[in-house]
């Protein structure tokens, strides 16, 4: 099975949705590490809870982000995961590291991309008037929240919306989108061309509890 470590800055619930999805099997994988540069970060208790080594690389006890970054560089190759997920990690990964993992960071987020990419995406929805939104797990590259698609999944958006309340109904997609995008990669069926992904034997859709239109890999 597949090693998988997931970075995490704060409370970490997608994180638990992994740890959900491994214990129960959907996900045939190891967890190898959470990685965090939070050390107040509540994704630590529930990685203890789950039995999964915790690293932490504080951001501020480094003296620049020059520093950190190869702090974090080499725990990451310490932890020798086959896939890095970033799962609420509130920082952009360096070039290096993204070159040096190319085509083994995913990262979730709430936003339909490539539209409303970086910091507060379902304020930037709202404020632009938009009718669905959404989620998206996607490979890393260099850009910010620019690489190659794996999942999406939509949500409407309503008129009586704040942020808060259009960040929860995203939220449980994303519960729903990242297992689902780190299963596919660790059963060796993602296919990467250029910016299309495309997933070996995939079902159509991803089945929603009382039924309506399913998650669509790729979509």
């Amino acid at each position: 099975m597949k090693r998988v470590a997931v970075l995490a800055s704060s409370r970490g619930s997608n994180f638990q949705a992994v740890i959900d999805a491994v214990q129960a099997g959907v996900i045939p994988a190891v967890l190898a590490g959470l990685i965090t540069d939070n050390p107040s970060a509540l994704a630590i208790t529930r990685a203890r809870e789950a039995g999964v080594p915790v690293f932490i690389v504080d951001y501020a006890s480094h003296p620049s982000r020059e520093a950190y970054e190869q702090a974090l560089a080499g725990v990451m190759r310490a932890v020798s995961a086959d896939l890095y997920v970033l799962a609420g990690y509130m920082r952009i990964l360096g070039a290096g590291i993204v070159r040096e993992f190319h085509g083994r960071i995913l990262n979730i987020h709430p936003a339909l991309l490539p539209g409303f990419p970086g910091l507060h995406a379902q304020r930037q929805a709202l404020e632009y008037g938009v009718k669905v939104s959404g989620c998206t797990v996607h490979l890393v590259d260099e850009g910010v929240d620019s690489g190659p698609i794996i999942v999406q999944a939509c949500v409407p958006v309503h008129e009586s919306d704040d942020e808060d309340s259009l960040a929860e109904r995203i939220l449980a997609e994303e519960h729903r989108c990242l297992p689902l995008a780190i299963r596919l990669f660790c059963e060796d069926r993602l296919v990467v061309e250029g910016r299309r992904v495309t997933v070996r034997d995939a079902p159509g859709t991803l089945p929603r509890p009382g039924g309506g239109a399913g998650t669509r890999p790729g979509a």
